[in-house]
């Protein structure tokens, strides 16, 4: 019996495209510029070969954070 570690939120990688598609479809310039901006606080990747891939359970939480940021503020 082998032991197969459960696929979690936590755990999984997005690539670049992908995140890019969960954010809305935005631009790669856009994912840039969201990177560079510190007051936005855009989860930083994770390098693999000089690829770049985001935790999905940090992105699916920094969505949520602005999501209520912007409930709040209308």
């Amino acid at each position: 019996m082998t032991l197969v570690p459960e696929k979690s939120a936590t755990h999984l990688l997005i690539s670049a495209t992908g995140t890019r598609q969960i954010c809305g479809g935005i631009s790669d310039m856009t994912l840039h510029r969201w990177l560079s901006d510190p007051a936005l606080n855009f989860p930083r990747p994770v390098y693999i070969r000089k690829r770049r891939f985001w935790r999905e359970a940090e992105l699916l939480a920094w969505l949520e954070e602005r999501a209520a940021a912007s409930h709040e503020a209308a």
